[in-house]
């Protein structure tokens, strides 16, 4: 099992503990979970926030920092022999605890009987998005699953995000190696992808490069000639010339740091003039975003910004007309940038997205806009030095959205909709790559990969027909 140091783990701990002040931390890790059959598992994934004060990769753990007590405390069980047979020996619990500066370690049944036995000090608990793990709660606090979720101590989201968004250096090491396999994933799709293959033989092939390179992938692959479907997870569709393939997909290290990274590129050699110049629109938009970020700046403006300049390419095509400004405010781009601009990313894709946007993207005094397109994205606030971010502008022409929106004449001082009769089956585009939010400005992580119209048309060129 690969960690950091144990004056790392230690020193989260302490910082967590001063922001906390008093009170029991109750920290959750994962089980396994069967798939089919109760021995058949879904590959094991820990708890972000487990690993990230505790760092210990293994099912059914979970953790306790007692800060009146000043008490740290492992739960959880050794195998036994006959678990052994079937598993392997594996580190004594104990001496993973000492590996991470814990001194004490019991078994995972003395958790409840420790819980119980705080009196009225105050226990916290996170957000819990496992249901055995819901259940747990119900148990050990006598409460009902729907009593358990409004218990949830904000004081510890608060204090987890205020650490796990600042990224130290031996962080973005890490997620610069995730980065790095990423690249390299999207190298393989780039020089693979041809006409007549189908979806699935590119999601092998990413995924196994992510593997052989000693990671995994951050999430399910989206790989798909229907670029207009967000979140697309179909992998059916054969490859076909004069089509683009969008390919939004990342690794994730061994000490489980994630990688994000989109492309979009021809099938054949070359994009047709219409992709070219909705792609050169992307492209720009992205431009403009990298380019204004540095710490202090919300990121709403940051998106907002990369709006107009999508806006301002559309208008130059017909798509869309008038007050740019008053289009963008009014959210007539959305029929085009129906998502966010980016997201935090760290131990988790979305970073602690499980402990909730409202916290992780927002703040008491700036909260979410309700306004379609502006509600999904999931970072608004100021930025911060230490921040990782992706940026992702795309442009979708999503066929069922523009009748909708048609048929209601939304927006139509900003919308010339005869002209999106011609782009209604034009799919969509998408680029997508990880910053640093540095002192003044930001640092792209990890290799660069092709992204300007002319390099990516030059790799195909080389690559498709081969």
């Amino acid at each position: 099992m690969k960690l950091f140091s144990k004056e790392t783990y230690k020193n989260r701990r302490d910082q967590l503990k001063k922001k906390m002040g008093s009170g029991v931390l109750l920290f959750l890790g994962n089980e396994e979970s069967s798939i089919n059959f109760k021995d058949n598992w879904y590959p094991f994934r820990q708890d972000s926030t487990f690993l990230y004060f505790f760092g210990l990769d293994l099912p059914g753990l979970a953790a306790i920092i007692d800060i009146d007590q000043d008490l740290e405390i492992i739960f959880g069980d050794n195998l036994t022999t006959e678990e052994s047979i079937w598993q392997g020996d594996h580190t004594p619990i104990s001496d993973l605890a000492y590996a991470i500066g814990v001194k004490n370690t019991k078994p995972k049944a003395e958790i409840s009987s420790y819980l119980t036995s705080s009196g009225d000090r105050k226990v916290h608990y996170l957000p819990a998005y496992r249901p055995e793990n819901k259940q747990k709660l119900a148990y050990w606090f006598s409460k009902s699953i729907v009593e358990i979720e409004s218990f949830v101590s904000v004081d510890f989201i608060k204090a987890v995000v205020s650490l796990r968004s600042i990224k130290s250096e031996e962080e973005i090491r890490e997620i610069t190696k995730a980065v790095n396999i990423s690249v390299n994933m999207h190298k393989k799709l780039m020089h693979q992808a041809k006409a007549g293959m189908n979806e699935y033989e590119l999601l092998g092939l990413v995924t196994g490069e992510a593997l052989s390179l000693g990671g995994n992938v951050s999430f399910p692959p989206i790989i798909t000639t229907n670029g207009q479907i967000l979140h697309n997870h179909n992998y059916s569709n054969v490859l076909i010339n004069g089509k683009m393939l969008l390919g939004d997909f990342g690794a994730e290290s061994e000490l489980h740091y994630a990688g994000d990274i989109t492309r979009t590129i021809p099938v054949g050699p070359r994009f047709s003039d219409n992709q070219r110049e909705v792609y050169q629109i992307v492209h720009r938009s992205y431009q403009v975003a990298v380019s204004a970020l540095k710490p202090g700046i919300r990121f709403k403006e940051v998106h907002l910004l990369a709006c107009k300049k999508l806006a301002e390419g559309l208008k130059e095509l017909g798509i869309m007309r008038g007050n740019i400004d008053d289009a963008v405010d009014q959210g007539a781009h959305a029929l085009f940038f129906q998502c966010g601009l980016g997201h935090m990313m760290g131990l988790d894709v979305h970073d602690m997205e499980d402990l909730g946007e409202e916290y992780v993207g927002y703040t008491e005094d700036f909260k979410k806009s309700s306004q379609f397109g502006l509600k999904s994205l999931r970072l608004g606030k100021e930025l911060e030095k230490g921040f990782v971010i992706t940026i992702e502008p795309g442009i979708y022409f999503i066929p069922k959205l523009i009748e909708q929106w048609k048929a209601e004449n939304l927006h139509k001082e900003f919308i010339d909709y005869s002209m999106l009769e011609f782009y209604k089956d034009f799919g969509g585009i998408r680029v997508e790559d990880a910053y640093l939010i540095t002192e003044n400005g930001s640092k792209l992580l990890g290799e660069s990969l092709e992204i300007g119209l002319k390099d990516v048309e030059q790799i195909r060129e080389k690559y498709s027909s081969q």
